[in-house]
């Protein structure tokens, strides 16, 4: 099979470097991909991986180049392009492509229809309102004391959450969104969530549109700086599996999300194929999900494909061709941490360019990998040109040996200004 890969991050590294391992991959594209990404080899001839400079946002070109490439499956990484509606424009014109199709893309790129859906169908979540003017929100974030989540609606490169704990940062947070698009046309509307207290973890299913098949818990780290300080980010490290449920606590916050969501999807005519990704807070009155994601979680797929030990293409063939049901996942036992190394500066303006020493050295070491997102090749070197620039992965026999691990490896690596949360997993350490 010829696969074609769209995207440029650490999540887009880490599903190229697992698909190359499968035997049934021959030649791998991916558009635009990253300077780690190009040097990716295939286990079955060993080509190269090679990156094409097509955006992945750029629906057209993409489309013409799978159909000149004659591409076996497309396979779509980040948000956009399937809020885009890539999906259904490759479906239209008979290519195969992995990824939720634009009404199913509406549960991450409407947070107003995803809550709303969540309500209808019995899906436990936190109280919340959607609004489109000031005085309204206002009075329902004062109802709330002030203690709330304030959401952009749409797709805000997971950047679009303010947290408030009085009414001046509710108010503030309302404006900052809502009058000042401080997020763009993404705030045209909002949704505003009570603040739920608890151990936030993420889930991920893969969906075939009939069946879903729920991966182990990771848990992500928005915050920038250390004991969740600082400002929102894309996400700064991860760990799998998390302490924080036991197997049969798992299979039933899988069942009490994934069932209503399935069956709501039937009857709202929505074919659920891809990734479901829900962001969760264990609370004392039980899990609640906080908002959907219709992709990977990066920096999640670092973690979960370096534990996977299924052939990636067959799963993601499976949930392409609605045959899911007749596939079993398998996890190493292992555990795994990645720790994202990002620009000085970042999630605010950050410099590009910076000369990256010590990877080899890095990845030399057992049982570990780095998974480029920010880089770019400038003439021999590779520099950072994003705002996270790598996502250094290890796997180890308990998550403090992962850890240890981990951060072995980012002690190998260095770049000009960067910057590094020294808590990842800490949490279930305590």
């Amino acid at each position: 099979m010829k696969l074609l890969i769209i995207g440029s991050g650490g999540r887009e590294h880490a599903l190229v470097w697992k698909l190359a391992q499968s035997p049934h991959v021959t030649g791998l594209w991916c558009a635009p991909g990253n300077a780690g990404i190009a040097q990716e080899r295939l286990a079955k001839n060993g080509a190269l991986v090679e990156g094409v400079n097509i955006s992945a946002e750029d629906l057209p070109g993409l489309l013409t180049f799978a159909q000149e490439k004659k591409a076996d499956l497309t396979i779509v990484g980040p948000d956009n392009p399937l809020a885009l509606g890539i999906v259904d424009l490759f479906q239209a014109n008979g290519l195969k492509i992995w990824g939720v199709n634009q009404k199913a893309a509406q549960f991450e790129s409407s947070k107003v229809f995803s809550q709303q859906f969540m309500e209808k169908y019995g899906i436990p979540t936190a109280r919340a309102g959607a609004f489109v003017d000031f005085p309204s929100a206002s009075r329902f974030t004062a109802s709330l004391g002030g203690r709330c989540a304030v959401k952009a609606d749409g797709l805000a490169l997971g950047k679009g959450v303010l947290i408030c704990r009085d009414m001046a940062q509710a108010d503030a947070a309302i404006e900052e969104i809502l009058v000042k698009k401080a997020f763009g046309a993404a705030g045209g509307k909002i949704v505003i969530q009570e603040l739920l207290e608890g151990m936030e973890i993420s889930l991920h299913a893969l969906c075939d549109g009939k069946t879903a098949r729920l991966f182990p818990t990771s848990q992500d780290h928005k915050r920038a700086l250390d004991g969740d300080q600082g400002l929102n980010t894309g996400g700064m490290g991860t760990y799998s599996p998390t302490p924080f449920l036991t197997g049969a606590q798992l299979a039933d916050t899988g069942q009490k999300i994934l069932d209503p969501f399935m069956r709501g999807c039937a009857a709202e005519g929505i074919d659920y194929r891809g990734i479901l990704y829900p962001g969760v807070m264990l609370t004392k009155s039980g899990p609640k999900v906080l908002e959907f994601n219709a992709r990977f979680g990066d920096p999640e797929t670092q973690v979960y494909l370096t534990r996977l030990e299924n052939d990636l293409v067959e799963l993601l063939d499976a949930s392409v061709s609605g045959t899911l049901a007749k596939m079993e996942l398998k996890w190493s036992p292992l555990a795994s941490v990645c720790v994202v190394m990002a620009s000085g500066g970042y999630p605010g303006n950050y410099p590009k360019g910076k000369v990256i020493a010590g990877l080899e050295a890095a990845n030399a070491l057992p049982h570990t990998k780095v998974f480029h997102a920010g880089t770019a090749k400038s003439g021999d070197e590779i520099v950072t040109s994003g705002g996270r620039v790598l996502g250094v992965t290890a796997l180890g026999k308990d998550l403090k040996s992962a850890q240890a691990a981990a951060y072995a490896a980012v002690e190998k690596i260095h770049f000009d200004g960067a910057h590094l949360r020294r808590d990842i997993a800490a949490k279930a350490m305590r």
